[in-house]
């Protein structure tokens, strides 16, 4: 009996042991194994308009769930205050100024020939490769997210389309998968969602890295039926529901990850290719200004960055951040070289993120569109306008920027403006630009807002700014 008694002793403690070794060994993997890394871009996003932003009545609980899963950045912002430009340089982790690509749209040219992309350094690295939703990011052959970088496009190259099926759709808004149409039925933002699974499930044991760049919340205020009876009374309506069908396909892309065994070891970035449009029912809280202005309205973004196997979540980080640094942090989570030559603007923040490296990853941002610029140093912002004159605000006292202290901060003032001379002599001009009438817009909001005023008009539809334009 005693000699039965060590035998099953013995047994129970190998079988302990061996479990014990196989969980440590699953740990492991998912620290050295290559990470998948997920891009979720969403468009025109307000920047209190989640809950872990601080919404009250919007609903994104899944987002919230990947928010408290991972870092929470309280002063992130993107390189440019409308879609073109700022996914040109998330994509390119550059400056796109530096390439020409400064105005919306894409000037019939697009991303210059020879600029490399996040995709274009993945796959050489052996990664699958995957492009979802709005590309606008030029509309040739040579544009096309194929020849790019990406293995697989399943979107639509313009700017903005209906989220419902368009009966004689152009080229550029039709729903596409590799240059083929794609005949669709519900709504965009679920067809999106459910490809991202279904991409997911494909690339097996290869790494892949997938840029998933919902057209939600940009206009048109499109929602299904279902969900516009869920919030009818709710005073944002459109709003509240899409959001919640964004938050919705969210929530199914993080499930199928876990089903998968894929969740602990995929680095997910969650964030907003600019600030809440005027005109999508989005609010910026305690922010100045919106999308296409350089006050913090217009590029502060929500920004996440999830990774259970690499980075401590349930915390927040205050260091001053861009999308730039998206392109240099994958490649370190990749333990990918940066390419000879290569460029790179952003700044690598896993140490920041583990508390191995302190202070901001960035000292200084730049912004610059046409004939508006803004430069941040520290606490301190400085706004241009071509031909009109500069506001200068210290963020830490007043986030709002409502108090100009360019009179009682001349060597903030100096500092800041030479060095953004300074960096602005390594762009190169602008490829194209926006036309007379939406410079002439956004001069008049940048006018209106340096003073403390509201603009009349934020767009060349409105009524007050065709009144201008008929006297």
């Amino acid at each position: 009996m005693n000699i039965l008694f060590k035998t099953i002793c013995f047994a129970l403690l190998t079988l302990s042991s061996l479990g014990c070794k196989t969980k440590l060994n699953i740990q492991t993997e998912a620290v050295t194994k290559p990470p998948n890394v997920i891009v979720i871009l969403v468009d025109d996003a307000g920047y209190v308009d989640f809950g872990f932003m601080g919404s009250k009545d919007l609903r994104t609980p899944n987002i919230d769930a990947l928010a408290s899963s991972g870092v929470i950045f309280t002063d992130a912002h993107v390189s440019a205050t409308v879609c073109a430009p700022s996914r040109a340089g998330l994509l390119t982790g550059k400056y796109q100024q530096r390439f020409g690509f400064e105005a919306n749209g894409t000037g019939g040219i697009g991303l210059s020939d020879g600029v490399v992309t996040m995709a274009d350094v993945f796959r050489a690295n052996g990664y699958n490769t995957y492009a979802l939703g709005k590309w606008h990011l030029g509309e040739e052959m040579s544009d096309h997210p194929n020849n790019r970088g990406f293995d697989e496009f399943y979107g639509f190259i313009s700017g903005s389309r209906s989220y419902f099926p368009l009966a004689n759709p152009s080229k550029e808004k039709m729903l596409q998968h590799n240059g083929e149409r794609v005949v669709f039925n519900g709504y965009m933002t679920d067809v999106l969602g459910n490809q991202s699974l279904k991409f997911i499930e494909d690339s097996k044991r290869k790494p892949f890295f997938m840029y998933l760049a919902y057209n939600a919340v940009h206009t048109p205020m499109e929602a299904k039926k279902e969900d516009l009876e869920r919030f009818e009374n709710h005073p944002r309506r459109e709003l509240a529901a899409m959001t919640w069908s964004l938050d919705q396909n969210v929530g199914k892309l993080l499930n199928k990850l876990e089903e998968l065994g894929k969740r602990e070891n995929t680095l997910i970035y969650f964030l907003s290719d600019n600030g809440g449009a005027h005109n999508n029912q989005s609010q910026s809280g305690p922010l100045k200004g919106w999308k296409g202005n350089k006050f913090e309205g217009g590029h502060r973004v929500p920004f996440v960055v999830s990774w259970p196997a690499g980075v401590k979540g349930g915390k927040r980080f205050d260091g001053l951040s861009s999308s730039l640094d998206i392109f240099s942090t994958s490649l370190a989570a990749a333990h990918i070289s940066k390419p000879e030559n290569l460029q790179l603007d952003g700044v690598n923040l896993i140490p920041y993120l583990r508390n191995e490296a302190e202070g901001s990853p960035h000292g200084e941002l730049f912004w610059r569109k046409l004939d508006e610029s803004a430069a941040r140093i520290g606490d301190y912002k400085l706004i241009s306008l071509k031909n009109y004159g500069s506001v200068l605000y210290n963020l830490e006292n007043d986030l709002g920027e409502s108090q100009n202290v360019i009179q009682d901060e001349p060597n903030v003032f100096e500092t800041i403006s030479a060095s953004y001379k300074t960096w602005e002599l390594e762009l190169m001009p602008p490829l194209w630009d926006e036309g007379e009438q939406w410079m002439g817009v956004t001069s008049h909001i940048h006018k209106q807002l340096m003073q403390n005023k509201e603009a009349e008009y934020k767009d060349i539809w409105s009524p007050a700014f065709r009144k201008i334009l008929e006297k």
